[in-house]
């Protein structure tokens, strides 16, 4: 049976993780080590990764391609939390014999929770107003109605219908849109199924809720944006390549937009020279869809589920190429 001898737990930004599994159930002889800072690039991701046989990535942030993997020569079992990862080469994992392993899904309520967050952030300017208040100041914005809006929705999965849902319930006109949306899914709930660009070209609020793949990439670019009204605002909690992050800061900028709103970046954490930090209109967030007690919950416990089966010869939730 494999040895487990050195695990590493990836991008444990607020040192919680320790909290949401019995680590101490790891087998006799294994070191457990937590990172809590972001390993930065392929070179800095290989020399702090080197001496360990399982590692615990954290969703998406530290990417795994063909040329990490390749010269990780301990590197037995690569578990993720979530069912699936874009960011892990699986044909390069497969080619040297290193097992991934998921953890159930977990996020979808709480990332529709927190996009109603960003929402009401955005359409009443808490952030500044907050600002102002404790500054001394008052009210110095005027806020927009959600009741008699209408709310895009471009996907309607299990985050996108729990959006919809709720938008009915502030009394929104809540139409949807995606490549493959089931109109009768759409209807059952309420929500009107419509074309990509009535969507853009109609709604006050468009939310993105579509998984990531080479079909999404780039899915709202320079010419979806400006189809939007200039006082629309757009909320991403999905991924951060689904937009064009030039096209977006350009719209943002130039005033052919009204705000954003996103949990998601390009680059996690945000580079201190980042052009979103002093990007207008906007409520900016540190990726904290998935970060909720329950969500880690479920991610830790499976993975030291999938650790404890590796070693015991019996590797469960596998992900193949």
């Amino acid at each position: 049976m494999p040895e487990i001898r050195r695990v590493a737990i990836l991008d444990d930004h607020q040192h919680a993780a320790h909290r949401y599994a019995a680590w101490h159930s790891l087998p006799e002889g294994a070191r457990l080590t937590f990172f809590h800072e972001h390993l930065g690039g392929p070179e800095e991701v290989i020399a702090a990764l080197e001496p360990f046989d399982v590692v615990v990535a954290m969703r998406e942030r530290t990417p795994f391609p063909a040329e990490v993997l390749d010269r990780l020569p301990q590197l037995r079992l690569l578990v993720t939390t979530g069912p699936a990862n874009a960011a892990i080469d699986m044909a390069a994992a497969a080619r040297r014999g290193i097992v991934v392993s998921g953890t159930r899904a977990a996020g979808l309520t709480s990332t529709a929770e927190l996009t109603w967050g960003l929402l009401h952030a955005l359409t009443r300017s808490l952030p500044a107003e907050e600002r102002h208040l404790r500054d001394g100041g008052w009210q110095r914005t005027v806020g927009r109605d959600l009741h008699g809006a209408r709310l895009g929705v471009v996907g309607l999965g299990g985050v996108g219908s729990r959006v919809a849902r709720v938008g009915l319930a502030f009394g929104m006109d809540v139409v949807a849109w995606s490549a493959h949306l089931d109109p009768g899914h759409a209807t059952a709930l309420g929500v009107t199924p419509v074309g990509k660009r009535e969507l853009l070209t109609t709604s006050d609020v468009v939310t993105l809720h579509v998984r990531l793949s080479p079909r999404t990439v780039g899915l709202i670019g320079t010419e979806e944006l400006a189809l939007m009204r200039p006082d629309a605002l757009l909320i991403n909690t999905s991924r951060a390549p689904v937009v064009d992050e030039k096209a977006l800061l350009t719209a943002l900028h130039t005033g052919t937009l009204g705000g954003a709103a996103l949990d998601v970046h390009y680059t996690e954490p945000l580079s201190a020279d980042s052009p979103w930090h002093n990007a207008p209109r906007t409520v900016l967030t540190p990726h904290l869809g998935y970060v909720t007690d329950g969500a880690y919950e479920i991610f830790y416990r499976d993975a030291l589920d999938d650790i404890l089966a590796h070693a015991a010869g019996e590797p469960v939730r596998v992900l193949t190429p």
